[in-house]
């Protein structure tokens, strides 16, 4: 029955094959794993597909997985693609594999090491100096750094497919900061919880070993006396291609995110700058490209490394993996050798085949390459020298010369490749299955001396028919890649005991990310305050409609008057030379929710806060990063709205997805530092929004019908309404609701209250050479409080007669409101100093990243 039943999905797909296939074998017979899969594919259908297909795309979406494109034309966050179909290599394959990538690591490690010191390949002509010394990944202040463990090059993972003899070939090698492994963990994650039918069926080794063998491998490069490093994982920023992943690894593994920024080097060791001082660390795991990493002897402009790194490194006092240089290994050119050195190096063959390769800078080799150019790939040797790999024979006879030009002009610059046929593996797109070329990116790490492979890998697929495109860059799609057994296959971890165990390291809270987290509170209830204000003046609008061209009701004209002072986008509603705002206020209220582009809009609020989430997204879990989606979501149904009412409906779903947002992480995040910074964020935009509202609505005398409105109208938008209802009833008392709203110490929303709250963060900060003395953030949070407790509503509501104008509740408002303003720059002094100027990355940062995938 099993053998009728994937006849249907598999037989379309075998009649739709034009070259050799992952599914069929070299006697032309379905492999068996890949028949328990069409079982299984068959069993859920087409449709079923489809719906796992949508759900893979929400999944990824709610986990927030990207990547990053640079100058992409809809902006450079693009989401990550996972092909519901696994890609699948059997056990038995992947141990002759697995011996082929562990020699090529090895050999690669060797070379490393002997370019960066007494350079034997070169003295014994084994390959050209050329290959070596106008190799954009030479850095001669590199030579001679060695770290702790014998094999320099800890991380190491390389690109391969199937050729034409049914067996892999290895086609690049990623040494400098190999990215993907994260991508490939997610793709496990996502494609468990969507398939759990393939889980059943088919048996595959874990991709948690390679992790854990990580972890250990790190763990032996602290120093002598600490048995727990401080670890920390070095990324450019959130502008770079793969900062997903580096959130993702940094969360999954417990190492401290950083950017150069928060690192320094300091009497001959390199130090993270948190918001409880100076930490030395001992370990960095990079994802920096190599010349970037140290601007004093590298890239002088570079903004993303630490001034002094490589000293550092020289004195032994920190371990980079991997060491910059890496990249050097990287070059084309050397596959071209690869042969001969390892012949040298190890005195064995290679045991995987490369794709053959030429370097132009040889006589012979040039000859062959120009004869032969319309059925050969033509790379630059250097990678990172933005050229885009020309394939013959899809070139015209003048665009032929016109590269044959090109390398005869400068030949040491450009390899040859062979373009030979590889193989194609099952791809679900636009509703089939269908072929499509595929290559696997495998990962190893260092023990020290010997490598361990990941079982399992990130496989990426091309999305056009009979083109080898598979780079994300270019739209590629990934697949979960299984190593699949005969059997269940059990995982022993090794566990290490230490001796010392009074050496733990807390997560550390950078400087940056101290203030970043600071200013999530603030952009957050920034963002919540107007929208809740918001939410109030269109429904007083809807409930008293202008006819007849009569004026707008005069408590109408108070709160649309708040409403600027609050978002300080005046003129607006407050210009008193032009009231026709007023007559008409559905376009700016539109503006105000809606334009992305006016300052203190709702809309820009959010791209705001979003901004300052992602740079900080290691510290959210799962479902906090899917509540950001959501409020992204309302940021695009707002560009969408053509009216003030989808506007309002809007307005109402942010609402509810902020509360949601706050109530999340308020639960969630542990009481440290970062949790009591974001509430003081919070705080003190809450309290200037609470004063801008009380000043903009009391600070002139209205008549009493219309401060009834505005005193019910700044009750309700502070959650106090149903509070002053049940104790005074239907009875309306500005001296009641100010003395509530101010003085009351138990209702989160008062001002008494907050103050309080915002003291009490503030106590909970580190204190600094004088713990025992108030900071001068506390000294203005306590004259404030004063002020405010000491306020007196009855003599506070003095009158001008003349003008309407209460000065003395005002001007005690406005004390307040500037002694808070003032808490923010008291806490960059004291907090934040060690942070940066955020530059653009895309200024700074190669627009090519030298590790894409």
């Amino acid at each position: 029955m099993t053998e009728n039943l994937s006849l249907s999905l598999l037989n379309t797909y075998k009649s739709s094959l034009n070259s050799y296939d992952e599914v069929i074998d070299h006697n032309g017979q379905v492999k068996p794993h890949w028949k328990t899969l069409f079982d299984t594919l068959e069993s859920i259908g087409i449709e079923g597909l489809e719906q796992r297909n949508e759900e893979i795309i929400s999944k990824l979406k709610e986990n927030g997985v990207t990547y990053n494109v640079y100058n992409a034309d809809n902006g450079s966050t693009r989401a990550w693609k996972l092909d519901p179909i696994p890609f699948l290599i059997h056990e038995k394959e992947w141990q002759q594999i697995e011996k082929g990538i562990k020699q090529r690591a090895q050999l690669l490690d060797l070379i490393l090491k002997d370019i960066y010191g007494p350079q034997r390949l070169i003295k014994e002509s084994i390959i050209p100096p050329e290959l070596v010394f106008d190799n954009s990944g030479f850095l001669l202040p590199c030579f001679d750094i060695k770290q702790k463990l014998p094999n320099q090059l800890l991380i190491y993972a390389c690109d391969m497919a199937r050729g034409p003899d049914g067996k892999m070939w290895l086609l690049d090698n990623r040494t400098q900061s190999p990215s993907g492994s994260g991508y490939a963990l997610e793709n496990r994650t996502v494609m468990a919880k969507v398939f759990p039918e393939l889980n059943k069926n088919i048996y595959r080794n874990r991709l948690s070993p390679y992790f854990n063998h990580l972890q250990q491998t790190v763990s032996t490069l602290g120093n002598l006396s600490n048995e727990n490093p401080n670890v920390v994982f070095l990324t450019p920023g959130p502008g770079n291609e793969t900062y997903f992943e580096h959130v993702y690894l940094s969360s999954y593994l417990g190492y401290t995110l950083v950017q150069g920024s928060d690192l320094l080097v300091r009497d001959g060791f390199v130090w993270l700058k948190s918001i409880d001082g100076l930490e030395r660390v001992d370990v960095i795991i990079r994802r920096v490209d190599d010349e970037w990493c140290d601007p004093l002897e590298l890239k002088q402009d570079s903004l993303l490394g630490i001034p002094g790194l490589l000293h550092v490194m020289r004195l032994g006092n920190v371990s980079v993996v991997n060491p910059p240089g890496a990249s050097v290994v990287e070059n084309y050119g050397l596959m071209a050798f690869m042969q001969n050195i390892c012949k040298f190096l190890l005195d064995e063959p290679l045991i995987m085949n490369s794709v053959a390769t030429w370097w132009c800078g040889q006589a012979k080799e040039l000859e062959f390459v120009l004869n032969n150019l319309h059925r050969l790939i033509i790379k630059k040797a250097n990678r990172k020298q933005g050229f885009k790999s020309r394939y013959g024979r899809l070139l015209s006879k003048s665009e032929l010369e016109e590269l044959r030009l090109m390398i005869l002009q400068n030949p040491k610059d450009f390899v040859a490749q062979e373009e030979v046929s590889l193989s194609t593996t099952p791809s679900f797109i636009d509703g089939k299955i269908v072929p499509r070329f595929a290559a696997i990116r495998a990962f190893l790490v260092s023990d020290g001396t010997d490598y361990k492979v990941m079982q399992g890998g990130l496989t990426r697929s091309s999305p056009i028919k009979d083109k080898f495109v598979i780079s994300n860059q270019l739209g590629g799609l990934s697949k979960d890649t299984w190593i699949v057994t005969d059997a269940p296959s059990e995982y022993y971890e090794r566990v290490v005991v230490r001796k010392n165990t009074t050496n733990l390291h807390n997560q550390s809270l950078t400087s940056r990310n101290a203030e970043n987290l600071f200013w999530v509170g603030r952009m957050f209830e920034r963002t919540m305050s107007l929208t809740s204000f918001l939410k109030i003046v269109l429904d007083r609008l809807n409930e008293n409609v202008n006819d007849k061209g009569q004026k707008r009701q005069e408590y109408l004209v108070v709160l649309l008057k708040s409403l600027t002072h609050l978002t300080i986008t005046y003129p607006g509603f407050a210009n008193e030379e032009d009231d026709s705002l007023l007559e008409n206020p559905e376009p700016e209220l539109f503006s105000l929710i809606a334009d992305t582009r006016k300052a203190g809009s709702v809309a820009y609020n959010i791209v705001s806060l979003l901004r300052t989430a992602n740079q900080v997204s290691e510290k959210w879990n799962a479902d906090t990063r899917r509540i950001l989606n959501l409020i992204e979501d309302n940021l695009q149904s707002f560009r969408d709205s053509h009216s003030i009412i989808q506007l309002s409906h809007g307005l109402d779903r942010l609402y509810t997805r902020l509360f949601a947002f706050h109530g999340n992480i308020f639960e969630t995040l542990p009481r440290d530092n970062g949790f009591y910074l974001l509430e003081a964020g919070k705080t003190i935009e809450r309290i200037l929004s609470l004063i801008s509202v009380l000043r903009s609505a009391f600070s002139f005398k209205n008549n009493d019908e219309v401060e009834t409105v505005i005193m019910e109208a700044v009750l309700e938008n502070h959650h106090l309404l149903a509070q002053y209802r049940h104790i005074y009833k239907s009875h309306w008392s500005l001296v009641a609701v100010l003395n509530m709203v101010l003085l009351e110490t138990n209702l989160p929303f008062t001002l008494s209250y907050l103050l309080d709250s915002l003291s009490s963060y503030l106590e909970k900060l580190p204190k600094g050479i004088e713990p025992n003395r108030l900071n001068i953030a506390q000294r203005n949070v306590l004259e404030a409080s004063t002020l405010v407790k000491l306020f007196d509503a009855e003599s506070m509501l003095n009158v001008d007669k003349d003008t309407q104008y209460r000065p003395e509740l005002d001007k005690t408002l406005e004390q307040v409101y500037d002694l808070i303003s003032k808490v923010t720059g008291n806490l960059t002094s004291l907090y934040f100093n060690h942070s940066v100027i955020q530059h653009s990355l895309l200024e700074t940062i190669e627009k090519r990243d030298s590790d894409e995938i």
